[in-house]
């Protein structure tokens, strides 16, 4: 029986039992918990009152789809698309921002280890989280760098008792895909710890069989996570984690008919501490030590000649100590202050010696209520930086309650990104092909060293044009949105705009002797994304709920977009093999952006038979994934479009003896594939089965 067969199967098996013995259910919606969110303003914050564009999924919402990793969950979300880069990670999209301006935190603090621009999400479990938290648009005002397109902040579950609790599930689904998880969790009188295991693996899978070596290769990875929390009294906790994730994937390439096999290997450290601490007035502080270390190794050779191809190492090390405090006036809002310092380094094979950053910054942030239904929140974050100019990063939010139904909101604010390790210090040439990628920093050095070797024919920029610091991407975001929250029926619309300026981006700086080019980096694009999100949730009753949403996105170059304008750009249109000037309609926008993006999500639960399912549609409209006429945008004539698509997820759960969960589903019922999407690999079928004790 195959995957699809089977998984269909199971789905409708349980879809029969519910129809022919289910009770009707009360048409009674129960008083509904506000969710808390913490990471928008870095204090407990109820969702429905942000004055931020915010999303929260929770630990309940994970469980029913069915995910496994962190990816999988955030791409059924308005809003969000996951992207994969030419290494096969796969990255996130908010707001037509790529993934390189998406700051990942676990428990609030960041994680490392972007090798290409693109963090892999697929490196974090969703096992043992309590919640995830999404803020969207520019959050540098209290986060800094890396913020500038927004956070997602995986927040991970607290032991809620002094019972003995926890659980043990194992999955398998198509192309012998197999996770194994184990979780225990205690508490006592004042301590309580949480101890998470999981492994995860495939044999990978091939979307090209005429061409030799999968799309993806087996892997196997173990996460091991502990947490402590300590109470001293009531004024007084400590919260202590340690994580350990670590990876092993076959890997192969062939160039010139030679078939190069190997493997990479990638292994993550997380230490974190914070002391909570409470006092007499109403002062709370924070302070916070962490650590974290990312490792990456790849090897490539042939195994006949042992010639080796790549050879290549990663290792990025963090340390962040952080104080902060939040002091609530009477009556008058409360204030949250942080001032820390951040050390970061780097040691990696295409650099001439190990790099290291230093920052130090401050931030502060007034929450307050002038009026009864206006709430306003205004920041500001100073960042002092080792390699680029100092930053100061404004924000202001406000929501005003019009009614007791709707709220309006909006918000300004200023986001920016430092330049990497890569951007400044890279120093690669290509072996197979013979061109040279040299980072901003080091570029007038390295470029003399190949001149000295007579390898380049010319040089195309002056001294000048590297002598100045490279800057600081910057952006400044718009959201302006309102919420209507009555009865049955939440719902939320948000415009949105940012503007980018300084983007770093990669330019010809010199030709080589072998025909091929010198590559560095410099600020020059101005790109905008703009559009609108639409949510709505329904809820019929407390077991059923529909829920709905739409993004509709423009995201462009602005020389790109002036230069079409003007009639300077050009094109051979393949159906009559003409050059055609580009006109204004023909202009499709930045790569990997869809205009339209949508989902709709059914969740039906049957209480007397101990039955949960659901579905997930989510659709994308047409992208193109990179530029192929050579005029440097995309346009009509471009061949690298992906269409449209539809996927459709289902997943159904049964509760046995009140301890025991047998959960059945399918990712992509309907098969669709797409060799141009390699995480995209026809239906996957699973069965779960979960043991609480």
């Amino acid at each position: 029986m195959s995957p699809k067969t089977l998984a269909i199967s199971l789905v409708l098996l349980i879809t029969s039992q519910t129809l022919f013995s289910q009770e009707q259910p009360e048409a009674v919606t129960p008083e509904e918990l506000e969710e808390v969110i913490l990471t928008a303003t870095r204090t407990k914050r109820q969702l429905s009152s942000l004055p931020l564009p915010a999303t929260l999924i929770s630990q309940k919402t994970i469980k029913q789809s069915g995910s496994l990793r962190l990816q999988e969950i955030l791409n059924e979300q308005t809003g969000i698309i996951t992207i994969a880069d030419e290494s096969g990670f796969e990255g996130v999209q908010i707001q037509g921002i790529s993934s390189d301006y998406i700051l990942i935190l676990i428990d609030g603090v960041p994680l490392v280890g972007r090798s290409a621009g693109n963090f892999d999400l697929s490196r974090l479990t969703v096992g043992n989280i309590k919640q995830i938290e999404v803020v969207k648009g520019p959050s540098s005002s209290l986060y800094g760098s890396e913020a500038l397109g927004g956070v997602i902040n995986i927040i991970t579950e607290k032991p809620p008792s002094e019972q003995l609790d926890g659980d043990v599930t194992y999955r398998i689904g198509s192309n012998t895909t197999q996770d194994v998880q184990a979780s225990i969790k205690q508490g006592f009188e004042k301590l309580r710890y949480a101890l998470f295991a999981n492994r995860n693996s495939s044999n990978g899978y091939d979307l090209t069989p005429e061409n030799e070596g999968q799309t993806v290769n087996p892997f196997v990875n173990y996460t091991v996570n502990g947490r402590v929390y300590y109470d001293f009294s009531d004024k007084l906790s400590l919260f202590g984690s340690a994580r350990l994730y670590d990876q092993e994937q076959e890997a192969g390439l062939t160039v010139d008919n030679v078939r190069y096999e190997g493997d990479t290997d990638e292994r993550e450290y997380n230490t974190h501490l914070k002391l909570d601490q409470k006092f007499d007035s109403p002062l709370t502080t924070t302070y916070e030590l962490y650590y974290t270390n990312y490792q990456a190794r790849e090897l490539l050779q042939d195994p006949i000649s042992a010639g080796v191809l790549s050879d290549n190492d990663f290792n990025q090390k963090l340390w962040r100590p952080e104080v902060r405090g939040n002091y609530a006036f009477a009556k008058a809002g409360s204030l949250t202050t942080g001032i820390g310092l951040q050390y970061d380094q780097l040691d990696r094979t295409f650099f001439d010696e190990t790099v290291r950053f230093n920052s130090q910054y401050i931030y502060a942030q007034y929450d307050t209520t002038p009026l009864d239904k206006l709430n306003v929140i205004a920041g500001l974050r100073y960042d002092n930086h080792s390699e680029y100019s100092n930053q100061l990063s404004p924000k202001i939010a406000l929501r005003y309650e019009a009614t007791d139904a709707i709220a309006i909101k909006g918000s300004v604010g200023y986001g920016f990104k430092a330049p990497d390790f890569r951007q400044l210090y890279f120093d690669f040439t290509n072996a197979a092909v013979g061109y040279t990628v040299l980072g901003y920093n080091v570029a007038l050095s390295k470029l003399q060293e190949l001149q000295d070797q007579d390898q380049i024919l010319d040089v195309l920029i002056s001294q000048d044009d590297l002598s100045q610091p490279l800057a600081a991407e910057s952006s400044v975001g718009y959201n302006l949105g309102v919420t209507y929250k009555k009865g049955k029926w939440n719902a939320e619309l948000n415009g949105f705009r940012n503007d980018f300026k300084n983007l770093i981006d990669t330019r010809i700086i010199a030709r080589k002797q072998n025909g091929q080019n010198v590559f560095s980096y410099a600020n020059f694009d101005k790109v905008f994304t703009t559009g609108f999100e639409l949510n709505a949730t329904y809820t019929f009753s407390k077991d059923l709920r529909l829920s709905a949403g739409y993004q509709l996105l423009y995201a462009y170059n602005n020389a790109n977009r002036e230069a079409v304008r003007d009639g300077q750009v050009f094109a051979r249109d393949p159906a009559t093999n003409q050059t055609v000037v580009i006109e204004e309609q023909d202009h499709f926008g930045l790569i990997n952006r869809s205009r339209h993006n949508a989902n709709a999500k059914l969740f039906y639960n049957i209480p007397s038979l101990d039955i949960a399912m659901n579905a997930r549609l989510l659709y994308r409209s047409k992208y193109a994934q990179f530029d192929t006429n050579g005029n440097n945008l995309i346009d009509r004539y471009d061949t690298s479009f992906v269409d449209g698509y539809l996927t459709t997820n289902v997943a159904a759960s049964k509760t046995f003896y009140n301890d025991f969960t047998l959960q059945v589903g399918a990712n992509n019922l309907f098969d669709y594939k797409d060799s141009n999407i390699p995480t995209l690999p026809g239906i996957q079928g699973y069965a779960s089965l979960n043991y609480q004790f």
